[in-house]
């Protein structure tokens, strides 16, 4: 079994980012498990928690360290990545030397309402992984555009060509690590 880790940049309660996730997760084949990874209870990083690591931390590092690979959907917040999700990757890659992301296989999904498509973020965050040595899929790159538009009353996406591309990217993704575990 695959386990893979399902990082939600927002944090907001129903976000359009957690419902693209829950619709990327039904796409993926048998033999794949799929876990949610909380990052909104999170403190902030400070150095001064690697002499004294609080609880939340060390939980969060040992469900990465348990993981094969991890996608991460994301909205943008000012051009970029949300700081929640920073903290997230931050709290992952301490004390120096302890980096729990190194070498896991990463899709980056990013989506907006507008359509700029989070644009920003997915290359912000390609530039974070590329330092946590995380291998990032390049193709097919996943900017999702006006998602609102996209999204059923239910949470599941409604139209079909969108959901065929999803699939591709899975498939796409599902290559992927299986190449880095071999």
């Amino acid at each position: 079994m695959t386990k893979v880790g399902i990082v939600v940049g927002s944090i907001r309660n129903n976000s359009f980012s957690e419902a693209l996730a829950k619709n990327i997760v039904e796409l993926f084949p048998e033999g794949y498990e799929a876990e949610f990874i909380e990052i909104a209870n999170l403190p902030l990083y400070n150095q001064d928690s690697d002499e004294n690591i609080p609880e939340v931390y060390t939980n969060f590092r040992n469900k990465v360290k348990a993981l094969d690979a991890v996608v991460f959907v994301t909205p943008e917040h000012n051009r970029s990545i949300p700081a929640a999700l920073k903290n997230a990757l931050d709290v992952g890659s301490r004390p120096y030397g302890s980096n729990v992301w190194d070498g896991k296989p990463a899709l980056i999904v990013s989506q907006s309402p507008s359509n700029l498509s989070g644009f920003g973020a997915n290359h912000h965050l390609r530039q974070v992984l590329a330092f946590l040595n995380m291998p990032v899929v390049q193709q097919p790159e996943v900017y999702i555009a006006n998602v609102h538009e996209l999204l059923g009353e239910d949470g599941k996406i409604t139209n079909e060509d969108t959901v065929g591309f999803l699939q591709s990217v899975v498939d796409a993704y599902v290559d992927f690590v299986k190449r880095h575990q071999a």
